[in-house]
């Protein structure tokens, strides 16, 4: 079974309980993201994994994505906060938007890094991450990413690669607003944070040493 970061780290983490959920500061305007991406060469995908910071953090590093931005998408409510999609009543998944090259990056090689970097057999939960917030969960953009994120996910579970089935939802994108600034970029600027000293690096540390190929340069 993947694992996402080691038992010890786990175990500080419960220790200390820091989660992405603790902070709450207020954005003063939300910003809503298009479907189609800033440069007409580059394509979008859309993933959740529990906290966007350690998902944004990954996908940084992957050659081929433009930009990573941090948000929420799945819900019910327009224009939400991060304190409203803490509470579980908006719907929303945090999530990340990515904008990759696909002559440098194909959808399939996103789809095993989303899967391989974070547990998509605890449902609504990521570590000490609890809530439909976290969910695990693709949002495709067109028909193609569909049936490659069912056929990827369908080989998985009858690979035997997880110990558990898979709870990963596959749903149709349909809007993305971006999250507070203080949101982006986090693990950049916040490294030395007890959040990312303790589950993001370790996270990514591994990351890069299995999939040192994909990296940029």
């Amino acid at each position: 079974m993947y694992k996402t970061y080691s038992m010890a780290a786990f175990l500080i983490l419960l220790v200390v309980g820091i989660s992405c959920g603790q902070r709450t500061k207020e954005k003063n305007t939300t910003i809503m993201i298009p479907e189609t991406s800033a440069k007409s060469s580059l394509e979008l995908a859309t993933f959740g994994s529990g906290c966007f910071w350690c998902t944004e953090a990954i996908f940084q590093n992957i050659d081929g994505v433009e930009l990573v931005e941090s948000g929420y998408s799945g819900g019910r409510v327009k224009n939400p906060t991060y304190r409203e999609v803490c509470s579980g009543l908006t719907g929303h998944a945090e999530v990340i938007q990515v904008h990759y090259d696909p002559a440098k990056v194909a959808f399939e090689e996103l789809l095993e890094i989303f899967w391989k970097t974070h547990d998509p057999t605890t449902l609504n939960r990521q570590g000490a991450d609890i809530g439909t917030q976290y969910r695990s969960v693709v949002f495709y953009h067109n028909e193609n990413q569909k049936k490659l994120a069912e056929e990827y996910k369908s080989k998985l579970d009858e690979s035997g690669a997880f110990d558990k089935p898979i709870v990963t939802e596959i749903s149709p994108f349909n809007i993305f607003y971006k999250a507070e600034d203080y949101h982006q970029n986090y693990y950049n600027l916040n490294g030395s944070a007890p959040y990312c000293s303790y589950v993001i690096q370790p996270k990514l540390e591994k990351f890069r040493k299995v999939f040192q190929e994909k990296l940029k340069k």
